[in-house]
């Protein structure tokens, strides 16, 4: 039953995560698009959704079996973000932002492994500082900052987000085996980089 629940969990963030991508795509501002985006982010952490790449930063601290609740995460976020990008896409919304949705697909299909992974590991450090900063400060002002100031730094740089492009994939439906294969790549880069504060923590016990 527990894992259950952590899939629908997954589910909902994916979903949430999906909803900041629409309202992204449809700013003509990149700042005030990646600021609105943010909102996923803060509704997971605020109802304490399953979101991969703000569990897997605690995997050194964890037992084994934690991999597979990282595992049913990563499974539910793809499916909500799916479910909601086919959404959209039926509704009246959608052509609007279409071509965007595509060139921006079309960018990172063209990228090379490495540059995707590196791009990763660049977004997963931010987005374990914004989940982790939310979750140990008390300060009201320091986690709505901490969640909203990150988030518009890795969309503004251009860093990989493997939530978020699971979705913008299945906006335009572009899913192939190249497609799942940089997916793992940029899993493998937000996992890494993710995990880069805590295993300092941990070796230097801080």
């Amino acid at each position: 039953m527990e894992r259950i629940r952590q899939f629908i969990s997954a589910c909902i963030a994916g979903f949430m995560i999906g909803m900041g991508g629409t309202v992204y795509l449809s700013q003509s501002s990149p700042v005030v698009g990646s600021c609105l985006f943010a909102v996923g982010l803060l509704t997971i952490v605020v109802f304490q959704l399953h979101l991969f790449t703000g569990k897997v930063g605690y995997l050194p601290f964890q037992k084994p079996a934690y991999i597979i609740e990282l595992l049913i995460t990563w499974c539910g976020n793809w499916v909500g973000t799916f479910a909601v990008a086919n959404m959209v896409r039926m509704t009246r919304i959608y052509p609007a932002f279409a071509e965007r949705a595509q060139s921006i697909t079309d960018a990172k299909l063209a990228d090379s492994p490495l540059s995707l992974f590196i791009l990763a590991i660049l977004c997963g450090i931010l987005m374990f500082i914004a989940v982790d900063t939310f979750k140990n400060q008390t300060g009201s002002t320091i986690r709505l900052v901490a969640v909203f100031v990150p988030v518009m730094v890795f969309i503004l740089s251009g860093f990989e987000h493997v939530v978020a492009d699971m979705y913008y994939f299945s906006l335009v439906q572009v899913w192939s085996a190249h497609c799942l294969f940089i997916t793992i790549i940029m899993t493998l880069g937000n996992s890494v980089g993710g995990m880069i504060i805590p295993l300092y923590k941990k070796i230097f016990k801080c």
